[in-house]
């Protein structure tokens, strides 16, 4: 996709956005049924994806852990957003990779310390590109790919977040 298409694409929609903010409110969802064992199944885009306990808290290491997909969510988001980005801005980006990592304690966790954080203490996210773009460029798209990632900026800020149960 070329610059053009991408905002022959986009147009009607930031038109329609303009004139009616509440057309841009999607509420995204996603469900998982509870397995054998100590897992949950997820429904992807494509796929059924089985998560289970990580290694470090006593899994076997055959279902998905929760923690890696939140990284490769991160790390699809983010891909997309400099894609989208780099062709928006004319910046040549001939390929590359996304390198995301995060760092976890799991005595928080397992409630072996009180005093260490359940969660990621730390993500980082490296981009590896093939360019001819000027550092300056890198720079701009760096910036507009963490300020437009949807994933990244919901880590990053302040979420409102809630949860409840029901029984059956």
């Amino acid at each position: 996709m070329d610059r053009e298409q991408l905002l022959a694409l986009q147009y009607p929609l930031k038109q329609q956005y303009r004139h009616d903010a509440t057309a841009a409110l999607v509420t995204l969802s996603a469900d998982g049924k509870l397995g054998e064992g100590i897992t949950c199944s997820v429904r992807t885009g494509r796929a059924l994806a089985e998560a289970g306990l990580h290694t470090a808290t006593g899994g076997d290491g055959l279902s998905l852990c929760s923690g890696d997909m939140l990284l490769e969510a991160l790390a699809a988001c983010a891909g997309v957003t400099l894609r989208a980005v780099a062709t928006s801005l004319d910046i040549p980006v001939a390929g590359g990779t996304v390198h995301v990592e995060g760092d976890l304690d799991f005595r928080g966790t397992l409630a072996v310390s009180k005093e260490a954080p359940v969660g990621f203490r730390a993500i980082r996210v490296r981009f590896i590109l093939d360019t001819a773009a000027s550092p300056e460029q890198l720079a701009t798209l760096l910036r507009l790919t963490e300020r437009y990632c949807v994933v990244y900026q919901t880590l990053a800020g302040t979420l409102q977040l809630s949860s409840g149960w029901e029984t059956t």
